[in-house]
């Protein structure tokens, strides 16, 4: 265990417990979600590459345009 997590383990052993359960369950909700994300890119070693050579091909066949993000 890092030392940065110890701390902060440390730390919220000093919290009221409603409040070290909440912490806990967004802990434990990302660290279920990254291990959906690795579980599905595993899946599909290939699917990542596709979709970026896919939008290569789009810029150089000049199908894209520049994000403005004033428009989002």
């Amino acid at each position: 265990m890092t030392e940065r997590l110890e701390e902060a383990i440390a730390r919220l052993k000093t919290l009221p417990t409603d409040k070290q359960d909440a912490i806990a369950a967004l802990i434990l909700e990302e660290l279920e979600e990254d291990r959906q994300w690795d579980e599905s890119f595993a899946r599909s070693p290939d699917l990542l590459a596709n979709l970026a050579a896919e939008a290569i091909a789009e810029y150089r066949a000049g199908k894209t345009q520049e994000l403005d993000p004033e428009t989002l």
